[in-house]
């Protein structure tokens, strides 16, 4: 092997590895419960905006219902607040007070 070739094998890459990568931190998306939103709304924004299986959006549903709020994901702050947004103008568009928030 060559002087050149040896050298490089024992610098190896020349690069720092960093093996600790900084995460976005994550922020919890809630659905509160009201005397109007219908149950099959929530239910269909769970399964529409926040890609629940449509099980998975009735439980939530019902422990909003039955609890008066509930954690319904937990999310990057800019799918967060988008899908909060999304959910907010259908709630209006349909005539609704639900209220959602990213905390």
């Amino acid at each position: 092997m060559s002087d050149y070739n040896n050298q490089i094998s024992q610098a190896g890459s020349g690069v720092a590895e960093d093996t600790s990568v900084m995460l976005p931190p994550e922020r919890k998306v809630v659905f509160y419960n009201d005397d109007f939103t219908t149950m099959e709304f929530v239910v269909d924004v769970l399964v529409s905006i926040f890609n629940k299986s449509h099980d998975e959006a009735e439980g939530l549903m019902r422990m909003v219902h039955e609890q008066g709020s509930s954690v319904v994901g937990v999310y990057t702050y800019d799918i967060a607040v988008s899908r909060t947004n999304l959910t907010i103008q259908a709630a209006r568009k349909n005539g609704f007070p639900l209220r959602v928030e990213v905390e």
